[in-house]
C-alpha cells in the first residue's frame, strides 16, 4: 500500500463529485442542524472523508463518527478517511468498519454505545447504489442512534411517486439496474415508509444540484 503523504489532503484525494457537492450539501445542513450543536453525528459510507473533512469544522460542538463499508484486505480505506479526518480535526474520531446492511446488534460497539444520543446521522449517494437492504438497515440504525429530536439526511437522487424526474436520471437508474438488479433509484415514498417504522419522520424533500434530493427526516419522541 502506498505510504500517506501530505499531499493527499488536497483535493486530488477526492472524487470530483464529492468535490462538487459538499459544499451545496453543507449550506443545507447549516440550515437543519444549529451551528452550536453539540453531541455525536454519524456519516454512513464516508468513501474518501471528503465530506466529514468539510463538515467538520463548520459544526465544531459536534463530535463526528466516519464509517465505511469495508472489504477483507482493504484496511487503507480508512486509513485514507482518517488522514483528512481524525488526522485533521480534533472533534472526529478514527473511521470504522460499517456494514449499514446488517442488524442492529451487530453495528460497531463505537456507535451501538451512544445509542439514542447522535443529533445527526448523514448518508451521501449510497440508497441507489446498493441493494434495499442497506437503506432499510441504515434507516433502522438511524433510529436506534439517534435522540429525540435528531436528524438523519440523506443525500443522493431518488424518484417521485415512482418516476425519475428527468430522462438522464431515468437512463442511469436502468444502466445501474442492467449492472446490478439490487440496485436503482429508490421512491422518496418508499424511503419515507420505512423510516416511520423506526420513528423517523420526512420533514423536508430539498431539491438540489445535478437532479438531487436532500432529505431530512426528524427523529420522533419515544
Amino acid at each position: 500500500t502506498p505510504e500517506l503523504t501530505p499531499a493527499m489532503a488536497n483535493d486530488s484525494h477526492h472524487h470530483p463529485s464529492a468535490l462538487r457537492n459538499r459544499a451545496p450539501i453543507l449550506g443545507a445542513l447549516q440550515s437543519i442542524v444549529a451551528a452550536d450543536v453539540d453531541g455525536y453525528a454519524l456519516e454512513i459510507a464516508s468513501g474518501s472523508g471528503c465530506h466529514v473533512e468539510h463538515f467538520a469544522p463548520a459544526f465544531p460542538k459536534l463530535h463526528w463518527q466516519p464509517s465505511e463499508h469495508v472489504q477483507r484486505g482493504e484496511g487503507e480505506v480508512l486509513a485514507a478517511i482518517d488522514f483528512v479526518g481524525c488526522g485533521s480535526h480534533r472533534n472526529v474520531s478514527p473511521a470504522i468498519a460499517l456494514d449499514a446492511s446488517s442488524p442492529w446488534e451487530v453495528w460497531p460497539e463505537a456507535v451501538r454505545a451512544k445509542a439514542g444520543s447522535f443529533a445527526l446521522v448523514y448518508m451521501s449517494n449510497v440508497t441507489h447504489i446498493s441493494p434495499w437492504s442497506v437503506t432499510c438497515g441504515a434507516l433502522c440504525g438511524a433510529g436506534h442512534a439517534l435522540r429525540d429530536g435528531g436528524h438523519l439526511v440523506i443525500y443522493g437522487p431518488f424518484k417521485i411517486d415512482g418516476q425519475c424526474t428527468t430522462e438522464s436520471n431515468a437512463a442511469f437508474d436502468s444502466s445501474l439496474r442492467s449492472r446490478d438488479p439490487s440496485w436503482g433509484y429508490r421512491d422518496v415514498g418508499d424511503v419515507a415508509a420505512e423510516a416511520a417504522k423506526h420513528g423517523l419522520k420526512l420533514v423536508e424533500r430539498r431539491d438540489m444540484p445535478a437532479n438531487n434530493f436532500l432529505l431530512t427526516f426528524c427523529k420522533l419522541s419515544s
